[in-house]
């Protein structure tokens, strides 16, 4: 059993132990890695400023890594986590202690395994509180919740991962969205275990949402429920108030909500923004948002929010448009305005031609990512 051992205010140490445990989801059990046993693992709590120290134990059967999403690392990527990039992936049995330098992040990030797919089981948030002699440029919240969403496929996601390099096609689409490990009410055998977030009539709560899914930018809302955007990707905004956020897998975003509508029983829900004609999981994950006051009865049904359409890429635009950074006096922001080198990208997902039409992909092709027409091969795939 591993935990938390706190060992001083500006360096601090913990333990995370990778192992292989038993979760049961949409009505069926399948061993998973997880972190301490937990999933969602558990939260990594820092100021601003402070370095931690984590010593991983892999008592799991796979090679894995641990990368601290969104954290600079100055002068420092030796423990960033990338597998065969910046270090060797920690072999089962073994052991390897990652020094995480917080500089400039405030607000919310995550970890995740950087090693193939891990990462769909093998993540967890990281809370950067402001240092200690500073406070939020917002009213301090009454809690503060993780929301994390993801994807869940009742397969063992190293064999998808495998058996999607080696057909050189699509992967299979994931079976259910996650809302704190959980698919919510609307999938088979879920029901009772659907994430509760209790809140009190006038409170304001922080929500530190998270997009941990492999492959899929979300939608989400609450039912009856604005939101306040105040922060991104462990960098404050300027507030603007939203009935939906759009995030992207990897993202996070800092949302204020206030606890001002009739007490009841609410929906929070979470789908997929498709852009293109790919295929992808179109079902809808759900956790419920229950006040606390006494002497009302809730609605039979909760309420559900009006999430936008899956090909609304106007309302996607639009949300992602709306951020700005809070560029006030004690979070200033320098950008340069004098451009001395421009530099064109072109990010796309190639087709390569395999023997005999044997591949997966369009016409019997295999697919692969490119920058500039440039696909990246690690050492390991050489």
């Amino acid at each position: 059993m591993c935990r938390i051992a706190y060992i001083c205010s500006c360096i601090r140490s913990c333990m995370r132990c990778v192992e292989n445990t038993p979760y049961k989801r949409l009505c069926s059990t399948k061993n998973i890695l997880t972190v301490n046993g937990q999933f969602p693992g558990p939260t990594l709590y820092a100021h601003k400023g402070d370095t931690i120290i984590v010593d991983v134990i892999n008592k799991g059967n796979r090679n894995i890594t641990l990368h601290w999403h969104g954290v600079g690392q100055p002068r420092y990527p030796w423990s960033d986590g990338p597998e065969y990039i910046t270090q060797c992936p920690i072999q089962p049995g073994a052991k390897f202690s990652q020094k995480i330098i917080f500089s400039k992040e405030e607000g919310t990030l995550w970890w995740h395994a950087h090693s193939e797919w891990d990462r769909a089981t093998v993540h967890g948030p990281i809370i950067i509180y402001p240092n200690k002699n500073s406070k939020y440029p917002f009213a301090k919240p009454h809690a503060e919740i993780p929301i994390i969403l993801g994807e869940w496929w009742k397969v063992d996601i190293g064999k998808l991962y495998t058996q999607t390099i080696q057909s050189g096609g699509d992967p299979n689409t994931s079976d259910a969205y996650l809302i704190n490990g959980q698919p919510g009410d609307l999938y088979p055998c879920s029901k009772s275990e659907t994430f509760k977030l209790m809140v009190d009539y006038g409170k304001t709560y922080l929500l530190r949402l998270i997009n941990s899914g492999v492959q899929e930018i979300l939608f989400f809302a609450i039912a009856n429920h604005k939101v306040t955007v105040v922060g991104t990707d462990a960098s404050y905004t300027k507030p603007f108030t939203t009935d939906y956020v759009t995030i992207s897998p990897g993202q996070t975003i800092d949302l204020l909500l206030h606890a001002n509508q009739r007490p009841n029983h609410y929906y929070m829900a979470a789908t997929a923004y498709v852009g293109g004609a790919v295929p992808y999981d179109n079902t809808t994950t759900t956790a419920l948002l229950q006040y606390t006051n006494r002497g009302y009865t809730p609605s039979s049904t909760p309420l559900f929010p009006n999430l936008p359409a899956h090909n609304d890429t106007n309302a996607s635009v639009h949300f992602s448009g709306s951020l700005r950074s809070l560029a006030d006096k004690n979070h200033p922001i320098d950008v340069p305005l004098k451009i001395t080198t421009p530099l064109f990208y072109t990010i796309s997902v190639n087709t390569f031609q395999c023997p005999n039409n044997s591949c997966a992909g369009p016409n019997g092709t295999r697919l692969a990512a490119s920058i500039n027409n440039i696909s990246f091969f690690p050492a390991s795939a050489v």
